[in-house]
């Protein structure tokens, strides 16, 4: 958390204006400020104040769980992790405790970064190519096909629930949205991707767009102090909802551990395949 829709959410409201703060591209960056120098991945931070200051803001764009602020000469990228947020606000307004950078515009605002677990991280880089090698496909990408996410779960042969969590397999997504979509495909968190047939895995990735696309219209979750503004959490139907009811058949929903994380399953729709293949 905060995962793809909400990043996305995130960008839109810097691209376009939204969560109370106006759209940033076309202003330029008067003035920076770190408030944690170890929240700066690359570089140290004399040599990114220096850099920063004076660059206009193109677009904002987004890969994954990143954002990508398109500066004049470079790339403003960051990883909110667990507990990042964003905000545009009005110049001058009070520093919260957990801010970690602040950059001031020739607008009368400031967008500041808060981060209270400490473990996003910043980049300013010329290229931020390198960072995106290690990341799988988009979701969302119209181009990644049924067939291709078909032959992946096949080569890859893991439980499914962490291999979709899987930075390097598939791009954005973490626990509400992993356990939301297990639950519309009618599969196992545990079941071996190996084990899927063409029509499953369809299924599967009909599931993981339509989840990622619902949290999009409802600007995310909100579940706990960390992120602002999101609605999807009055949508869920398996996480975070042990011990209640499924929607689909009244069994107990119930929460497993996988791979070190909460995870939510109605016993009776996802079962664990049989075995085999198409």
């Amino acid at each position: 958390m905060p995962e793809l829709p909400e990043v996305e959410t995130i960008r839109r409201a810097l691209q376009e204006g939204g969560r109370e703060g106006p759209a940033i591209p076309g202003w330029h960056i008067t003035e920076a400020d770190i408030y944690w120098a170890k929240a700066l991945a690359v570089p140290d931070e004399t040599t990114f104040l220096r850099e920063i200051v004076g660059q206009q803001v193109r677009v904002i764009a987004r890969r994954a769980k990143f954002l990508d602020l398109e500066l004049e000469r470079h790339h403003l990228v960051l990883h909110l992790r667990m507990s990042g947020d964003i905000r545009v606000q009005p110049l001058g307004t009070e520093a919260h405790k957990h801010d970690r950078l602040r950059l001031s515009f020739d607008h009368p605002y400031e967008l500041v970064f808060s981060d209270p677990r400490k473990f996003g991280r910043i980049w300013l880089l010329s290229d931020p190519a390198p960072l995106w090698d290690r990341l799988g496909p988009e979701p969302l990408d119209e181009s990644f096909t049924e067939e291709e996410f078909y032959l992946r779960l096949k080569q890859r042969q893991r439980q499914l629930k962490p291999l979709l969590m899987d930075q390097s397999f598939l791009a954005g997504m973490g626990n509400i949205y992993t356990d939301e979509a297990l639950f519309q495909a009618r599969l196992h968190p545990l079941q071996n991707s190996a084990k899927l047939n063409r029509q499953q895995a369809a299924d599967l990735l009909s599931a993981i767009r339509e989840q990622l696309l619902q949290g999009i219209a409802r600007n995310g979750a909100s579940i706990d102090w960390v992120y602002r503004g999101g609605s999807f959490q009055n949508s869920f139907n398996v996480y975070a909802k042990n011990g209640k009811n499924c929607p689909n058949c009244g069994t107990v929903i119930e929460k497993l551990v996988v791979g070190q994380r909460g995870t939510h399953i109605c016993p009776n729709c996802q079962r664990m395949l049989p075995g085999g293949d198409d």
